[in-house]
């Protein structure tokens, strides 16, 4: 971690990351009086932490089933030979694909999915034609997100 960085995540930084992650819709002025700063410095910790990647964007989080999206799953998919390159592309222009993770094991990807259906699930499985596809549909999720309030804690 380089110095500028370390400087940034003091109790100060992380007061600000927690809170951002909480409501990052909250005003300057708010965040500095949660962490003991004016309004402009706090726009200059924020503005310094966009810089070095420490904070990479802010976004809307959407219930997807008031949006129609009923069904969320998990598919393991692991791409036949000579595939593992297609595999990506046509992952990344799925629409339906709200996360794709690379990973180890037998698996080549980790997609999380959001479809309206099991027939429109059914659709989407479909598409992967040269690859193994292994679906879990989610029940329930007993944590969404978490707000991450430190550093990497070590043994």
């Amino acid at each position: 971690m380089s110095l500028e960085i370390e400087r940034l995540l003091d109790d100060t930084g992380w007061a600000l990351l927690r809170s951002l992650q909480d409501d990052a819709r909250l005003s300057y002025s708010e965040l500095g009086r949660r962490v003991g700063l004016s309004a402009p410095a706090v726009v200059d910790r924020i503005r310094r932490m966009e810089e070095l990647g420490i904070i990479t964007g802010y976004r809307v989080e959407l219930d997807l089933s008031k949006l129609g999206y009923s069904i969320i799953a998990f598919m393991r998919i692991e791409s036949f030979p000579g595939e593992f390159a297609r595999l990506s592309d046509r992952l990344q222009s799925m629409p339906e694909v709200l996360e794709c993770h690379r990973v180890t094991g037998s698996d080549d990807y980790i997609a999380k999915v959001a479809v309206a259906s099991v027939a429109h699930l059914e659709s989407l499985i479909d598409r992967f034609t040269n690859s193994q596809v292994t679906t879990l549909i989610v029940l329930s999720s007993p944590v969404t997100r978490r707000t991450i309030d430190h550093g990497p804690r070590h043994p």
